[in-house]
């Protein structure tokens, strides 16, 4: 989000009469992404439809469906907590133990390059699947060994990247947003668009192997990576293509494929969650013994003789761009407070107890720091597997109690989710030297825009749509909601408990490997399969795997035929890239008010026998 955020209002930029300063830049970007953090952070796309799938005879709860109103004080009362998190947490990631976080830096570069400045004073680790942009120190490093034409020849490269973005990358960007709309709305239209039967009529209705070729998806791929898009399809083809037959055929999930309750994709949402919990623990462990590590090392008394070098005070920036401790310690204090008194009016005593909440958050700020510290290293934010942990420990704290545990754990998710998300801005600003309080205030302006925001796009898709449902399956609310169900009650579906501890153990030591690798920084590290992406796989149908696929594809070959001659050709990728996803975003918003007062398809065509889900044909 970061890189396309600085991107895009770099072009915007330019349409101003004076265009803004790359840590102007800087701002407008953290503002963006504080913005559209706030969405996940709240739970928008799992914790709510969870509370709504709810059932009284099995979870001794009625479905919660939150007003527009209890929405707004539902993300109010977590949309605080990680921004005022953030700047402690990045005294220690980001100043003391400069840790990586390979999307800021990469975005930083981004910036460097586009305002033709020095490149960031940095050699830290980019991020994979994109290449380093070639800036002026490229240039003079290759002056050292061969002075004249390198220096010349890495010049007019770096010339030319910089003339590519900004000559080409508005119509590159209209270009991609217009077709990805175009398509979205035609797919509105004429359903069918959006459920081609790829694989026959049958396979499509009966197993959901149908394909989806919105171009959303395939920007969404390009962004992922190659590796990583594959990892996620391996997973549909283990999930969809073996386990579901399996257990459809075994009579262990005897309803329709697609029923969680009772249809194989209810059934294989278990294996695919014992894999991500294995693979999230797994990853963790390294960092929760370094910081254990240091920690001891805080507290050991000091010898005569021994480095005192850890206790300089790194900070670059004056106190006047910093954001004052007071500042930090009052708005964490506030922000708990209000968030716990918020939570109670919105669900009620009977939903979560304020003592509960309280540890919520608490739970939370750990596990913001396990979270920034592995996105730091690893540009991934394990909040999966934290929010699982959250669950396990409400299940201890508020025995059977399905609601408290998905609305506590929720909380603790939140600050985990919001924190890593805003350390990567962070970490731009600091390699570009952007003011710290400055993009506090950023957060501080998106958070709160984003709490409107939220909550009136929820409500107007929830009153058009049904979440989760045909259009928009929330996958991640199934897996919330059958953690705390397991949580409760004990039970599993038939015969998926021995697959759960043999797809954990597999993936447990397949993370192991790539932690070793990761550690040793071997070349095939990214292609070793992740835990995480190959359970994703699982979680949604195969229409959603495939053309994410595609998006790997294309960045693999365009990066492997026409990014390495160098040039604008890799940011060009992003620009296209985020197009895609920008087109179909702006236009489901025109689907949604056409929905909304009654305007419907055109044909149904292609739909009949339930091809098109969610067509009235």
């Amino acid at each position: 989000m970061s890189l396309q955020s600085a991107l895009i209002g770099f072009l915007l930029s330019k349409m101003l009469p004076t265009p803004l300063s790359p840590q102007e830049i800087i701002v407008v970007q953290t503002t963006a992404v504080a913005t559209g953090t706030m969405p996940l952070a709240a739970g928008f796309v799992g914790i709510l439809p969870a509370l709504g799938l709810l059932e009284e005879e099995k979870d001794g709860s009625p479905p919660i469906r939150l007003s527009w109103l209890a929405a707004i004080g539902w993300s109010f009362s977590v949309a605080f907590f990680g921004v005022f998190l953030s700047p402690p947490i990045r005294k220690q990631v980001i100043i003391k133990e400069q840790l990586a976080f390979p999307s800021g830096t990469a975005t930083a570069q981004l910036i460097s390059v586009l305002h033709r400045m020095p490149p960031p004073d940095t050699t830290l680790r980019r991020r994979s699947g994109y290449r380093a942009i070639d800036t002026e120190d490229s240039a003079q490093t290759a002056s050292t060994d061969e002075p004249g034409n390198h220096q010349e020849a890495s010049a007019e490269d770096d010339f030319d990247e910089r003339e590519v973005v900004q000559r080409e990358g508005w119509e590159d960007l209209l270009m991609s947003f217009l077709a990805s709309g175009a398509m979205t709305l035609a797919a509105y239209f004429f359903p069918i668009v959006f459920a081609i039967p790829l694989f026959g009529k049958y396979l499509a209705r009966e197993w959901l192997w149908s394909f989806t070729p919105s171009l959303s998806y395939v920007g969404q791929g390009i962004i992922m990576g190659f590796p990583t898009t594959l990892s996620m399809n391996l997973g549909m083809l283990v999930g969809w293509g073996i386990l579901s037959p399996l257990s459809k055929y075994s009579g262990w999930a005897p309803g329709p494929v697609g029923d969680m309750s009772t249809g194989a994709r209810g059934w294989i949402l278990w294996v695919s969650l014992a894999i991500m919990c294995a693979d999230s623990f797994i990853s963790l462990l390294p960092v929760v013994y370094e910081y254990c590590i240091k920690i001891v090392a805080w507290y050991r008394p000091t010898k005569p003789g021994d480095d005192t070098e850890t206790h300089e005070d790194l900070e670059v920036e004056t106190a006047d761009r910093l954001v004052p401790t007071k500042w930090v310690m009052y708005g964490l204090i506030g922000s708990i407070c209000v968030g716990t008194i918020l939570v109670w009016i919105v669900f009620g005593n009977d939903g979560i107890k304020p003592w509960a909440t309280l540890i919520g958050f608490m739970m939370g700020g750990l596990l913001s720091i396990l979270g920034v510290r592995a996105l730091g290293e690893t540009d991934l934010n394990p909040v999966s597997g934290l929010g699982k942990i959250s669950q396990l420990l409400f299940a201890w704290i508020q025995p059977g109690n399905v609601v408290a545990n998905i609305i506590a754990g929720g909380v603790a998710e939140a600050g985990a989710q919001q924190a890593g998300d805003l350390m990567q801005d962070l970490k731009t600003g600091h390699l570009i030297r952007a003011s710290p309080r400055a993009q506090f205030y950023g957060q501080l302006i998106g958070s709160s825009l984003s709490i409107i925001v939220s909550a009136t796009a929820y409500t107007l898709y929830q009153r058009a749509y049904t979440i989760p449902g045909p259009s928009f399956p929330a996958p991640t609310a199934y897996v919330w909601l059958s953690l705390a169900r397991l949580l409760r009650n004990g039970r599993l579906p038939q015969n998926s408990a021995s697959y759960m501890v043999l797809f954990a153990i597999i993936f447990g030591v397949i993370a192991g490997v790539k932690v070793m690798a990761a550690q040793r920084n071997h070349p095939y590290t990214k292609w070793i399969p992740s835990g995480v992406a190959f359970a994703i796989g699982f979680l949604n149908t195969p229409s959603f795997s495939l053309a994410r696929l595609i998006g790997g594809i294309i960045e693999f070959m365009y990066h492997k035929r026409v990014a390495k001659s160098g040039g604008g050709a890799d940011i060009r990728l992003i620009v296209i890239a985020s197009g895609f996803v920008l087109g179909e975003g702006v236009i489901s918003v025109i689907s949604l008010v056409l929905k909304t007062y009654g305007v419907g398809v055109i044909s149904c065509w292609g739909c009949s026998g339930g091809v098109c889900a969610g067509c009235p044909a």
